[in-house]
């Protein structure tokens, strides 16, 4: 089970470090204004701007507090490094050609097998700046290494390109530093925005292993596996839940000032 205590005090803490730390562009919009007041725009504005920082502001740092008790290391925002080897540069290369032309299926097991035959293989090459990426959720137990790229957003097939090139690169690098680490890069989604059906976006079909999961975590069971295994979803949901209905008049009262001194 998860610590109730510490994963509401975990979102409270983030959500008052938003509002504390909003700093809203200057907007006049006054027909929308006069339709829905004052209040309601305040409202509607940092919605828009919460949602755009909702990963790193409230779920990575939910995430971390969910983890801690069941994994040895659990970071947010962790610099995985930038050094490869050229064989695995080549290694990478390859799976991505085939995967863009349709020549061979995603998988997991396969790709993390012909990196770990490369990881140490040929010169050393230290990827551009652009190219390196800090893992949303770091997680570890011994030589099990974990990384996450946590999405809130639907992304587009020129999106998953990249993101399975960055996930394979984070891969790259842990094994270059350790030969001997079981490797896991996942894209994971906090919620399904298609609920209730099932998440079934057609542009991640022939970047993700989509077979088992391996390759892409959507809602519970990201966050189950974060629990260890434990079904702690719907606990979640609760959580922020109560903290909503604790904050509501603090939070109320925020917009309705805010409201004033903005959409007059």
């Amino acid at each position: 089970m998860i610590m109730v205590n510490r994963v509401e005090a975990t979102i409270e803490r983030a959500l008052r470090g938003k509002l504390e730390n909003y700093n809203p562009e200057p907007a006049y919009m006054p027909f929308h204004t006069r339709l829905l007041g004052t209040d309601r725009m305040a409202l509607y504005s940092f919605i828009q701007s919460l949602n755009t920082t909702f990963g790193t502001s409230i779920f990575e740092q939910v995430a971390r507090e969910v983890a801690a008790g069941v994994f040895a290391v659990a970071e947010t925002q962790r610099r995985v490094g930038n050094t490869i080897s050229s064989a695995a540069q080549e290694g990478i290369a390859s799976i991505m050609y085939g995967l863009r032309t349709g020549s061979i299926n995603p998988c997991h097991d396969l790709e993390m097998a012909i990196l770990s035959e490369c990881a140490q293989e040929g010169d050393e090459v230290i990827l551009p700046r652009r190219a390196v990426r800090l893992a949303d959720v770091f997680l570890a137990n011994g030589n099990e290494v974990y990384l996450f790229d946590l999405k809130t957003v639907k992304p587009n097939i020129n999106d998953f390109e990249k993101y399975k090139q960055t996930l394979l690169e984070w891969a790259a690098i842990v094994l270059k530093g350790n030969p001997d680490a079981v490797v896991r890069t996942v894209i994971a989604m906090p919620y399904n925005p298609y609920h209730p059906e099932p998440y079934d976006r057609w542009t991640l079909r022939g970047m993700l292993e989509t077979e088992n999961q391996s390759q892409l975590m959507v809602g519970d069971e990201f966050w189950n596996f974060l629990a260890g295994g434990v079904d702690i979803y719907q606990d979640l949901l609760d959580c922020f839940e109560r903290v909503g209905i604790r904050m509501r008049g603090e939070i109320d009262a925020y917009f309705a000032a805010l409201g004033q001194r903005r959409y007059r």
